[in-house]
């Protein structure tokens, strides 16, 4: 049988051939891996339209949030319903002002939801690949997120060929596409370093409706530097997992840790890392943030499985350049595995995310604003904070200039119960 030769056609063909009311699952988790040449077409597409009075609003699926894809399609008013995760104002917005639905869910819950069609049929997977084969394997870029999945459900096919990223990237990544309930068997992952899939995602190639050529960045910006209370937050968090190995609560090796996105957690890697009593350590997380590069290079972090390389551009470039360090000591995996909860409790993983308040009933909330005003869904938190060893939030004790207190006697919308926390950590102590 001779090979299939897919078409190349430019963005705008392609999204000319997505229409009004479809749903359409794009490859990302963070702005790492995402989809970007499509839609910005399907953006400005969508613009003509409404200014011709016709309708164009699609439903939008991602591994999470996607960098600047939201933004667009938000601003273009392209969007009706959106899951599972997003953090981009302009949506958000939106969402809170009812114009867009949508539905929050644990990032681990979204490939079996999708599968089993509960999110409804997907009529398009937009993914991002360093390469693509004949015979339909796709090479990802730097995330891997719900794309397996997105590949095998979606009825039509877009690869966007992006030769920014690396072809390398395979080397690190696992991927696995988990059988179906009732028939799974343990997930032998024992170790954060342990693999046990394949270095690409496949995909019927007749699927395959066509391919984008790209090359650009996912463009992601540069955390800013710790301030002042972030690092108090630190130093508080690593005097405590310290106390707690003194005790003999953490073992000698020390345990794998997760830590969600944003400035916080990158602050109390850096301190991690800046410890002398902290030993080496590993990583089994959702995200692989700026810190880390730095803490693996002078050899704090000896190994980490993540879901997405979510690091600036200008340390992305630093990854690529020096892969043949990197790819042995870091695993890319789709987000059914990087968040499974089976995982997590058999590695004894500590989690540490950051909430938007918490109460001194011991519960957290993740979400929403006052009770209503949705921020971004409750992402990843969910499926590490319930099923770690320890489960360990952070915040400021007080934001807006010290006018609203995060710790707070009940909170006004709960995300996770005392059931499921056992640490809140402000700068103020824990």
């Amino acid at each position: 049988m001779s090979p299939i030769h897919f078409p190349r056609i430019s963005s705008e063909e392609a999204a000319s051939m997505i229409k009004d009311g479809q749903t359409v699952a794009f490859s990302g988790f963070t702005a790492a891996g995402s989809a970007k040449a499509i839609p910005r077409a399907l953006a400005r597409q969508a613009k003509e339209l409404h200014a011709k009075g016709k309708p164009f609003q699609l439903n939008v699926l991602s591994g999470a949030s996607t960098g600047k894809l939201d933004d667009l399609l938000a601003e273009a008013q392209a969007v009706s319903w959106r899951s599972p995760y997003q953090s981009s104002k302009i949506m958000r917005q939106q969402i809170n002002e009812q114009k867009i639905e949508f539905n929050d869910m644990h990032l681990s819950h979204l490939p079996q939801a999708v599968l089993f069609g509960f999110l409804g049929n997907v009529d398009w997977a937009v993914i991002e690949a360093s390469e693509v084969t004949s015979d339909g394997r796709i090479y990802l870029s730097s995330a891997i997120g719900a794309s397996p999945t997105f590949l095998h459900t979606a009825e039509n096919v877009i690869i966007e060929l992006n030769r920014y990223h690396t072809v390398r990237l395979s080397e690190m990544a696992d991927i696995v596409m988990l059988p179906t309930p009732p028939h799974r068997s343990p997930i032998p992952i024992y170790d954060p370093l342990n693999k046990i899939g394949l270095p690409y995602a496949s995909v019927d190639p007749k699927k395959i409706i066509a391919v984008i050529d790209n090359n650009e960045p996912d463009g992601m910006s540069p955390l800013d530097p710790p301030d002042e209370i972030s690092r108090r937050i630190a130093h508080q968090v690593v005097d405590f997992l310290l106390e707690e190995q003194r005790q003999g609560r953490i073992p000698p090796e020390f345990l794998p840790l997760q830590a969600g996105v944003g400035n916080i957690a990158n602050a109390v890697m850096s301190s991690l890392g800046d410890d002398p009593d902290v030993p080496a350590f590993t990583m089994y997380t959702e995200v692989f943030q700026d810190a880390l590069i730095d803490l693996m290079e002078q050899g704090h972090l000896v190994g980490a499985s993540t879901c997405s390389l979510t690091v600036s551009d200008d340390n992305l470039q630093r990854i690529y350049n020096n892969m043949d360090f990197f790819v042995p000591r870091i695993v890319l995996r789709p987000q059914e595995l990087s968040n499974n909860p089976g995982v997590i409790r058999r590695l004894g993983v500590i989690a540490l995310n950051t909430a938007l308040e918490f109460d001194i009933y011991g519960h957290a909330n993740s979400t929403h604003v006052c009770g209503t005003d949705m921020v971004n869904g409750i992402g990843g938190s969910g499926d590490f904070m319930r099923n770690a060893y320890l489960s360990i939030f952070m915040a400021p004790s007080a934001v807006k200039n010290g006018r609203i207190s995060t710790v707070v006697p009940m909170v006004s919308h709960s995300d996770h119960n005392e059931h499921s926390v056992q640490v809140f950590v402000t700068e103020q102590g824990l």
